[in-house]
């Protein structure tokens, strides 16, 4: 008999507690002892607040984070194999929507084992459907470049392809950048057209806005540090 590999949805901000997750996601990390995670830190930390009355010092945790060699990976998920559940953990939200959790499952397919998505909160499914943008065509661009003459040809591509496509362009940052993305937003999108910001989703400082590039311009909304995902696209 082999093991299941479950991808295990996280909290989308640190506000939330279990109330987020469904009862199946609570039971699986229960009656799980094997963990392949982005940080073990907060993972433990994450599991703990659960309060599943689970010894945290039994768990065994492993690293699969954006450094990990595929072979690695292949070296921590072995115990598939052998019959041994492995729940996957990313720092938020769903594993594998811009984490190196695909990794895991690939490995999953690759040995014909069973793979099991957990249902959870994903930032990006959010963020499209708040926007009111058409949630029927849209392109995930995850993180844009950091380099700031790459960046600008991204967003210009951005620009052009909502125009050519008429597809929602999502997108994200790491937050301690949002306030330079925003400036560079203004400045190489088409001002007419609609940008909408879903900052801190599910969190105390929750808010989602959809307003025009020169809207934006105009607007003082402090980003700074705020996890957020960007939606760029057209209202009917």
């Amino acid at each position: 008999m082999s093991g299941t590999l479950y991808l295990i949805p996280t909290y989308l901000s640190s506000a939330n507690d279990r109330s987020f997750l469904a009862p199946m996601v609570l039971d699986v990390i229960k009656n799980t002892s094997y963990f392949v995670v982005e940080n073990v830190r907060t993972s433990r930390r994450f599991i703990s607040s659960l309060k599943l009355d689970v010894d945290i010092s039994s768990l065994r945790f492993e690293v699969l984070d954006k450094n990990t060699s595929y072979e690695k990976a292949d070296k921590i998920l072995n115990p598939l194999k052998t019959g041994e559940n492995i729940g996957i953990i990313s720092e938020a939200g769903l594993p594998g929507l811009a984490d190196p959790g695909h990794m895991a499952v690939a490995y999953a397919h690759r040995h014909q084992l069973k793979v099991v998505p957990l249902p959870g909160p994903s930032s990006i499914q959010t963020a499209v459907i708040g926007s009111g943008f058409t949630g029927q065509q849209f392109t995930f661009h995850g993180y844009l470049p950091i380099q700031k003459s790459d960046r600008a040809k991204a967003i210009k591509n951005l620009s052009r392809d909502l125009k050519a496509t008429g597809y929602t362009q999502v997108f994200m940052e790491t937050p301690f950048r949002n306030t330079a993305l925003i400036k560079d937003l203004v400045a190489h999108l088409d001002p007419n057209q609609q940008l909408s910001v879903s900052a801190d989703i599910f969190g105390e400082q929750e808010f989602i806005l959809t307003q025009s590039v020169k809207e934006w311009k105009m607007s003082n909304k402090d980003l700074h540090k705020i996890p957020a995902v960007f939606c760029l696209g057209q209202l009917p």
